[in-house]
């Protein structure tokens, strides 16, 4: 708690300082050039010896401009600077104003350096001419666009992490407050439209000032120069690292990563852009989650049979070896055993079940209350699926025995029958039809008097390899319930 606290407050103190620094520069920086600009060109040049009532007024609004900016934006930013501060998440009505932060703090500048071009202009023309007026109020007024240029794209740099909270609130949708768009035509004016409109009002008639341009317009462009580079770069953070998050993400998504997630902090298509990779990833991770869910209910190869075929009423004939298992007497069981505690034990029991067909590459293929089907065969081809069931049969029955909580009863037969999807278009359910399926739930019933607890059909044994058959022999022949002929049995005597 009190790690987070201290890099909460290493925030709030980052961006304060930021925001410090942002107004203070650019507003001192700003008039400094304007200022050495004046002089190079001579303006005013005819204020004769009242020019120091020119110098005075520029310094006033200056320092005038320093404090009615930072109150300015304080004002119209009150809110955003209370729940950024504290750290809890903004309304939607604060996350709305904080987005507008960047354009707030351009609005300002621009509207004092606009009162400023028309105080210093007009006063120029007063002490002066109508061509120092002019001058003056051109060289200021371009000065004013290069700042407030400067203050639009380091105002979205400085505010990030406002920009990253607002947008988990309102991710940028519909009409974005800023654009890509918007970047580079601000991007182009600082590096190249203000400097050249400069140097063309500086080398072209008529003349502005009395001095000689070529300092000038030197100066101007070592302006377009390092604005230019200043700008590019701001462009550069604000779209080209982004995008590079974003292509990483997008890496690590392709291959196979779910975990994956942006920080939206941009209020431009970018955040649009980096929103959508978050709910790419959030809907691959549903994706993953359901097939996981899916997976757990029919069998990770029923599953994987079913994306791969899709959805639709059909299968065809396998020759599959059946194995049922079910729990002795489990009506007396339910009646002296606690609910909670019977599930308990059932989970136990097919815990085991699962554990010893996954091993031997069958399918649990349905669990039957206390009882479970399972298909050695389908939808996955054995090419030796009478071996894994009756070596899955005597794993089972070893397990559950060893832990003496139940009893139980199996079944083993081989033959032809049915696998695929059966039901209706809206519900469907993937499942193995045929005789040797029931023949081994009626083996099942006849294995649970059995000393060995486990019955095989003669045809599974036979079809069995050789060293699995050296486990098993002959029971006997039993009349199972609905046949005519008695059906030749195996046990394991274990």
């Amino acid at each position: 708690m009190r790690r987070k606290t201290a890099g909460r407050f290493r925030l709030v103190l980052r961006t304060s300082l930021g925001f410090a620094a942002l107004g203070l520069g650019s507003s001192v920086a700003g008039s400094a050039v304007v200022a050495l600009l004046l002089v190079l060109q001579g303006l005013p040049g005819d204020a004769g010896d009242r020019g120091w009532v020119f110098g005075l007024t520029a310094a006033g609004i200056v320092a005038v401009s320093l404090v009615a900016g930072t109150v300015w934006t304080a004002y119209l930013q009150r809110r955003t600077v209370v729940w950024f501060t504290i750290g809890r998440p903004p309304t939607e009505a604060e996350a709305q104003r904080a987005l507008r932060l960047p354009v707030d703090m351009a609005v300002v500048s621009g509207t004092l350096w606009l009162i400023g071009t028309l105080v210093l202009g007009g006063l120029a023309g007063w002490l002066g001419s109508f061509a120092d007026a002019s001058g003056m109020a051109l060289t200021i007024g371009l000065g004013g666009l290069t700042t407030v240029g400067l203050t639009y794209l380091a105002a979205e740099w400085v505010a990030r992490p406002v920009m990253t909270m607002a947008l988990d609130v309102t991710p940028p949708q519909g009409s974005l407050p800023v654009t890509v768009l918007t970047r580079l035509i601000v991007t182009w004016a600082l590096a190249s439209g203000v400097p050249l409109v400069g140097v063309l009002l500086v080398a072209t008639p008529p003349d502005l000032g009395h001095a000689n341009p070529t300092a000038s317009l030197i100066m101007l462009s070592v302006i377009g120069l390092v604005t230019g580079a200043i700008g590019t770069a701001l462009l550069a953070r604000a779209v080209a690292a982004p995008l590079h998050r974003l292509r990483v993400a997008l890496d690590r998504i392709a291959r196979g990563s779910t975990d994956v997630t942006v920080d939206v902090d941009d209020s431009s298509e970018i955040g649009m852009l980096q929103t959508s990779v978050n709910d790419l990833a959030a809907g691959l991770r549903e994706q993953e989650r359901m097939r996981d869910l899916f997976g757990r209910h029919v069998g990770t190869d029923v599953a994987r049979h079913a994306l791969e075929y899709g959805a639709s009423l059909s299968g065809d004939v396998r020759e599959v070896t059946a194995l049922f298992v079910d729990v002795v007497d489990s009506t007396a069981l339910a009646q002296r055993t606690p609910p909670q505690e019977l599930v308990a034990k059932l989970n136990r029991f097919f815990a085991s079940v699962v554990s010893a067909v996954d091993a031997r590459g069958g399918l649990v293929n349905k669990f039957q209350g206390d009882a479970a089907l399972c298909v050695f065969g389908a939808p996955t081809r054995l090419s030796d699926g009478p071996t894994m069931a009756l070596a899955a049969a005597r794993a089972i029955r070893d397990a559950v025995l060893s832990d003496g909580e139940l009893d139980l009863g199996i079944g083993v037969a081989s033959g032809p029958v049915f696998a695929g999807q059966l039901g209706t278009s809206s519900r469907l359910e993937y499942t193995v039809i045929g005789d040797a399926v029931n023949e081994a739930a009626r083996l099942t019933e006849h294995a649970k008097s059995t000393p060995s607890r486990i019955l095989a059909s003669e045809a599974t044994i036979k079809a069995a390899l050789g060293g699995e058959r050296e486990h098993w022999s002959v029971h006997g022949e039993l009349l199972l319930r609905g046949r005519e002929q008695a059906t030749v049995t195996w046990t394991d005597p274990g």
